[in-house]
């Protein structure tokens, strides 16, 4: 007995040899022949793309990382530079801020970019292709943490010149690490290219040689390919002749053992084989009548064949399912005839339904609501077939199709737009009723299959186009098209109507054409166009339409004649607005412009500028005196009673009157003067008019140059804080100073704050400048004895700012002041404004610890109710109270009582303006807490503080 070992070793290499024989068998084959060949070609293809791979990989990554290395690190090596130069711009602005929300936002913005340079120099470090690319990138990260920290501790009002060539010194430094670091990058990316165009150069010198190789090993393959398969080929193709022209008897040779061999083979069985077929001919005949008659029991047709007789001879199982009792009519030989005549077995109504669909060919509905289609066809014998399809889907499709279409329908007719459809032929294929209503056209004269020509013929014939004609439309038509394209044409009508008219081609070559009554959009527009230049109250012109006015007439003047423009302003109208209400307030100031408007001429022109300010240009005058009878006029006119609807009102006016060319010749700067001398009339007389005269414009070109010299003091700190000693009476020493600003103007000299501060308010100045002294005189204190405070006063307009309690907070925590030491003196005006929110700025102060200052007592508004409802730590009492102390007319008694109030709320009083001894006795007797004035000490500058301290407290230590 055999080793089974043995046994599946045996196995094995008879399984190998039977491969090994397949494997070589293929090979001599065509197939593997081919095979054989075509695998060498690709093989051959394979690697010489391969190869183009390989090197277009190496190729590309040399350029990503010139790319992404060096062209990157030089973009981020410039990008750094950028950011720095930014940071360099932004701290130059910073130095020049002295609003605390902007220096602020300056101080965040150099922060950011200070990241951002950090991040791109980051980057150009990474994307670096030598050392020394990294080292000159740590050198500039040094060079700007350097100049940073620099830039940090410079105090731009303490800094010499010195510091700040050290910073731009250090800020060159780092220009010119950035600048080596550039160019270190830009070598290292012209490396990498150069030694890109060198590999690019061999490679493809290396794939032009192994191309033309594999060419010609390729053409040697086919050549021998085709020796080899052309002499068989031959021998074959002459055999299938041979059997083509029906010699079947002729002798096929045979071949060999590859596929032409067996193609031959094939053909010789193919010979014997087609008498075989002949044989089965008649059989498959037999079968193909089986076949037909199963495809008729199986078809989803019903088929029914009626004979010449009448007689229903056939009928598939899909009629007999839908005709019921068909089976029993063709089995009893039953003729239609006697169906029709209701001669069956049953009467049933399915056999009612064949006979009805039989009868004809057409649709008809079953009695179970089925819908079949019959198509009939005639038979050689007389009879005929009829063939029975099931549309009950198909009429459901349809009913659908038809309910879309009546919504379609509907849709189209109940449009806000006129349609009009047209096919490639310009021929009408849809028309709603819209376009009928807008062009006034009964529905039947615009039907399809019209063209777009009679669509023109009829509106012209229903009278919508006056004085045009077919040529006429055409020719707006083609105006319509601009550069290839349809723009909206508006077509206005003779009953006054505007038509948009929109047209978009279609797919299939035709267009669809809309038609929108766009009247009213036209007058809106139209009225929009009138108030863009007209008052919308009074429909007087505005300012716009007033400065067109008033150029016009200066194109127009001459030497002998000119023109005079006059400033109204109505002088008691505030009152009827807030008394009245606005609506009585518009009522009359329509009256009042028809009122203008009925005093002057034509030619003349009347605008209101807002609120209650008019102006009127009067033309062609000869002399001022013309232009004063206007004014008397205009004065008498308006000042007279109106009688609204409502109520009787009376109002003032006054009027500034300027004269062109002589006073102007631009609108500017007539209306500029016209508004001068109506602020001198209203100073000096309500209810008159005045000319303007050069001096009111030097009065007014004064004050500008205030305004811009206060601004300019402003950008420079051109201010100082002086600072007045406030006496205890309790401990007999200073307990703190007031701050005091003073402006020493260059060429006026010292201006007093009485006649700079009220302007500093208008222009909202006040809010930076009171912030500056707040800092300054925080700063100052800081260096004082513990004890002292330092009071500053807070206007009205700087108490409201949202930035007062931010102001503070950042005063004391950047000079380190305690909250006690600081006092905040406000007046009964800022409690006037807005009590709800003055309490919430208050409370948010003393949460700081800061203490409140009632300034100016008594010469307010309710002040006892002012002590009751907010947290004041202090009242002064006003100088000119103290300055009449000893007189004996009531003031001690004022005196007394306030001393008094405020000893009862627990307030601390300070009495200002004490000068005589007389006055200190007086005060010190009646129980003051503490005072101030000349009699200790007038406002010192800061140089002169330590003195004012030495001279009342004794020696104290140095004061910075």
């Amino acid at each position: 007995m055999r080793d089974p070992e043995t046994a599946t070793d045996d196995r094995t290499r008879a399984g190998l040899s039977y491969a090994a024989r397949g494997l070589l068998g293929f090979f001599t084959t065509i197939r593997g022949r081919i095979f054989v060949a075509f695998l060498c070609m690709s093989l051959l293809s394979g690697l010489l793309g391969l190869y183009a791979v390989v090197a277009i990989s190496h190729i590309g990554t040399l350029i990503n990382r010139t790319y992404d290395e060096s062209l990157m690190s030089i973009n981020y090596a410039r990008a750094t530079a950028a950011d720095f130069a930014k940071m360099r711009t932004v701290f130059a602005r910073r130095m020049h801020a002295h609003d605390a929300a902007e220096a602020a936002k300056l101080d965040a913005e150099i922060a950011e970019l200070s990241t951002t340079l950090a991040e791109d120099l980051t980057i150009a470090v990474e994307r670096s292709q030598s050392d020394r690319a990294v080292r000159t990138a740590g050198a500039v990260q040094a060079g700007v943490a350097a100049w940073e920290e620099m830039r940090r501790t410079l105090n731009p009002a303490t800094a010499v010149s010195a510091r700040w060539d050290e910073l731009d010194q250090q800020a060159h430094a780092v220009d010119n690490q950035i600048d080596l670091l550039v160019n270190y990058t830009a070598g290292d990316g012209f490396t990498f290219r150069q030694a890109a165009r060198v590999l690019v150069a061999r490679e493809m010198q290396v794939n032009a040689i192994a191309a033309a190789l594999a060419v010609v090993i390729c053409g040697l393959i086919a050549w021998l390919l085709n020796r080899r398969i052309t002499g068989p080929l031959a021998a074959a193709s002459a055999a299938a002749e041979r059997i083509a022209s029906g010699r079947l008897e002729d002798r096929i040779l045979a071949g060999g053992r590859d596929e032409l061999g067996s193609l031959l083979r094939s053909m010789a069985v193919m010979r014997d084989n087609i008498q075989a077929m002949m044989a089965r001919e008649v059989s498959q005949r037999r079968v193909a009548e089986a076949l037909v008659t199963d495809a008729l029991q199986t078809s989803r047709e019903g088929v029914v064949v009626v004979d010449a007789a009448g007689r229903i001879a056939l009928a598939n199982d899909q009629a007999l399912r839908f005709f019921e009792g068909l089976g029993a009519a063709i089995e009893a030989g039953t003729s239609l005839a006697r169906l029709a005549g209701g001669s069956t077995s049953n009467g049933s109504e399915p056999l009612e339904d064949c006979v009805r669909a039989l009868a004809q060919d057409g649709d008809i509905q079953l009695a179970d609501g089925r819908w079949l289609r019959v198509s009939r066809s005639a038979t050689q014998g007389g009879g005929f077939i009829a063939v029975c399809s099931d549309i009950s889907l198909l009429k459901e499709q349809e009913d659908r199709l038809t309910q879309t279409n009546l919504r379609l329908d509907a849709a189209l007719d109940n449009m806000s737009q006129g349609l009009c459809l047209y096919d490639a032929q310009d021929r009408l294929m849809v028309v709603n009723r819209r376009y009928s209503e807008i062009y006034g056209l009964s529905p039947r004269a615009i039907v399809p299959g019209m063209t777009t020509l009679d669509v023109m013929r009829a509106s012209l014939v229903a009278g919508n186009h006056p004085g045009c004609d077919l040529d006429t439309l055409l020719r707006q038509q083609r105006e319509a098209f601009h550069n290839g394209a349809w723009r909206t044409h508006f077509q206005e009508l003779s009953n006054g109507r505007i038509v948009a008219i929109d047209r978009r081609e279609t797919a299939d070559g035709g267009f669809v054409a809309t038609y929108e009554d766009v009247t009213e959009r036209r007058r809106a527009e139209a009225r929009i166009a009138f108030l863009a230049h007209h008052d919308m109250l009074t429909g007087l012109p505005n300012r716009v339409a007033l400065g067109q006015q008033i150029e016009m007439a200066v194109a127009q003047a001459g030497r002998d004649y000119g023109f005079a423009v006059f400033a109204i302003d109505l002088d008691d109208f505030r009152p009827v607005n807030e008394t009245l209400g606005h609506g009585v307030g518009d009522e009359l100031l329509a009256a009042v412009a028809n009122r203008l408007t009925a005093c002057v001429r034509e030619i003349d022109c009347v605008a209101r500028l807002g609120a209650d300010e008019f102006i009127v240009v009067q033309r062609g005058i000869d002399r001022p005196e013309d232009a004063a009878v206007l004014a008397r006029r205009i004065i008498e006119v308006v000042g007279a009673p109106y009688s609204l609807s409502s109520h009787e009102v009376s109002v003032g006016l006054t009027i500034g009157i300027t004269l062109a060319p002589s006073d102007g010749t631009s609108c500017d700067k007539l209306l500029k003067n016209a508004e001068v001398a109506l602020d001198r009339g209203k100073t000096e007389a309500r209810g008159s008019f005045r000319f303007f005269e050069p001096e009111m414009d030097a009065r007014l070109q004064a004050r500008r140059l205030l305004e811009r010299d206060l601004r300019e003091a402003l950008t420079r700190e051109a201010f100082e804080v002086y600072y007045q000693p406030i006496y205890s009476l309790d401990t007999d020493r200073v307990c703190g100073f007031e701050a005091l600003l003073r402006w020493n103007h260059p060429v006026r000299g010292f201006i007093s704050p009485a006649e700079f501060i009220p302007i500093a308010e208008e222009l909202g100045l006040i809010v930076p400048l009171g912030e500056w002294v707040l800092r300054r005189a925080c700063e100052v204190a800081a260096h004082w004895p513990d004890g002292l405070k330092v009071a500053v006063n807070v206007s009205a307009v700087q108490f409201t700012s949202a930035s007062l309690v931010t102001a503070v907070r950042e005063a004391l925590r950047r000079t380190g002041l305690p909250g006690r030491r600081l006092e905040l003196e406000i007046t009964e005006s800022v409690l006037v404004a807005n009590p709800g929110s003055t309490t919430a700025i208050l409370h948010s102060l003393k949460a700081l610890g800061v203490r409140v200052a009632m300034d100016d007592f008594g010469t307010g508004y309710s002040s006892l109710s002012y002590l009751r409802s907010f947290p004041f730590d202090k009242i002064k009492i006003d100088q000119s109270f103290v300055r009449d102390l000893c007189i004996k007319d009531g003031t001690d008694f004022i005196v007394r009582a306030v001393i008094g109030l405020g000893a009862s709320l627990g307030m601390t009083t300070t009495a200002e303006g004490v000068e005589t001894e007389a006055q200190l006795a007086q005060l010190r007797a009646e129980g003051c807490d503490e005072v101030q004035g000349y009699l200790f000490s007038r406002p010192v500058p800061v140089s002169e503080v330590a003195d004012v301290i030495r001279r009342w407290n004794g020696n104290s230590r140095a004061i910075a």
